[in-house]
């Protein structure tokens, strides 16, 4: 039989009533002839109060203890999902990350997949179950420990599992019912996509879009799995068409040249200033915050004047004190000198992402002039092939996204 992947967030699944839902849309696709794995998100809220235990009992705990507590918030999902459906004679059973198997790295709280066991499932299948409820989040290390794989991981869990077996499509549920030309909450104009390509996906969810978890839209991309998202609260979906499919570049006829306008609220920019400009400066500089573990996004270097550079560079606002310790670390060492350090914590990154700007001239232009038209200075640019970033004050953040949302006339489809 084909086979489909239904995953459902936190959301969908945050009370008895909801779970009930959820199933009635498998069982309505075990009705179209489908075969499913189900994969299941912890109960909203659910995750946080088990972390928040964690934190009260161990300040610093033992991440393999951390991974067996904050796991179990799917495993209770995932049970009452599989009795649900056999309440409505549909054959279903629960499997943890460990009986499937799904294999994992060591690095707890964070593990990637490594591999994913079909044979027990699809045997499984073989005898006549119809439905796999699989908790997500989770697998088991090389020495046997529980992992989970970091925040959104239920969503990496559903693509590894839908390239695994071969599925047919993956469909995300969630709260949303797809993927928006920007926030909807910012500009009343946003558009619902019907369709948008994996690179375009995945600079949106990396730039700050909450629909999908970036690593989860990777695993999609590499394995060409058919994603769709859409929202678990509306009945909307009798043909098979509602939401947002997320699929390859030759998959979509015709698109605009700006798919969309991303944020990121909590930025930060930091400079050093007066660096001396010798070869090795920037690894000097940039070695020391990765081996602290601060995500450097935007980087800027000022002409070299006098032998003298200033170095600018974006992190994310809860990593400052990281990386001020890591600057502080490496001057004392005397292995980068300069002047003075200087933090700005009131900023903001806004982008415009679209596979069209490939071959499309002038966006740039437009969107520095949009900008400039409601008055709003740019710090910071960075551009890749198909999106443009760039840091401004955070107070003029929501102007910016809706006057870019304006400017590329993103509720019009193409």
């Amino acid at each position: 039989m084909p086979l489909l992947v239904m995953k459902f967030g936190g959301t969908s699944v945050a009370t008895l009533d909801r779970i009930r839902r959820a199933a009635k849309r498998v069982g309505r696709e075990v009705a179209n002839g489908y075969d499913v794995i189900v994969i299941v998100s912890a109960m909203a809220g659910k995750t946080n109060e088990l972390v928040g235990w964690v934190e009260e009992t161990s300040k610093l705990y033992d991440a393999r203890e951390y991974d067996a507590v904050v796991s179990s918030g799917e495993q209770v999902t995932a049970g009452l999902m599989a009795l649900t459906l056999q309440e409505m004679d549909v054959p279903a059973r629960s499997w943890q990350g460990w009986q499937v198997p799904l294999q994992t790295t060591n690095a707890h709280a964070s593990a990637r997949i490594e591999d994913i066991g079909t044979e027990a499932i699809n045997a499984k299948f073989a005898e006549g179950m119809r439905v796999a409820v699989v908790a997500g989040f989770q697998g088991i290390s090389p020495e046997n420990r529980v992992t989970t794989l970091g925040r959104g991981g239920s969503d990496t869990t559903a693509v590894a599992f839908a390239a695994a077996f071969g599925a047919e499509r993956c469909d995300i549920y969630t709260d949303v019912d797809g993927v928006y030309t920007t926030d909807p909450r910012i500009t009343a104009k946003a558009r619902k996509l019907d369709k948008i390509a994996f690179e375009e996906m995945l600079e949106l969810a990396s730039l700050g879009a909450k629909v999908l978890q970036t690593r989860s839209v990777e695993l999609a991309m590499r394995y060409k799995v058919k994603l769709r998202v859409l929202s678990s609260f509306e009945d909307t979906d009798q043909d098979g068409t509602a939401g947002t499919l997320v699929c390859d570049e030759e998959d979509i006829m015709e698109s605009n040249v700006v798919a969309g306008v991303a944020y990121s609220r909590d930025e930060a920019k930091m400079t050093l200033l007066s660096v001396a400009d010798r070869p090795g400066i920037a690894a000097a500089i940039f070695g020391p915050l990765s081996e602290a573990g601060v995500n450097v996004d935007m980087i800027v270097q000022n002409i070299s004047e006098d032998g003298r550079t200033d170095m600018t560079f974006s992190l994310p606002t809860n990593q400052v004190e990281r990386a001020k310790a890591a600057m502080t670390a490496v001057k004392d060492s005397g292995d980068v000198n300069y002047a003075e350090l200087v933090t700005d914590e009131d900023v903001a990154k806004v982008s415009v992402v679209g596979i069209g700007m490939r071959s499309h001239a002038g966006v740039a232009a437009q969107m520095f002039q949009a900008l400039r038209d409601e008055g709003i200075n740019i710090k910071v640019i960075t551009t890749s092939e198909i999106k443009i970033s760039v840091l401004i004050d955070r107070k003029y953040m929501e102007l910016a996204v809706q006057a870019l949302h304006d400017a590329f006339g993103l509720e019009k489809a193409a």
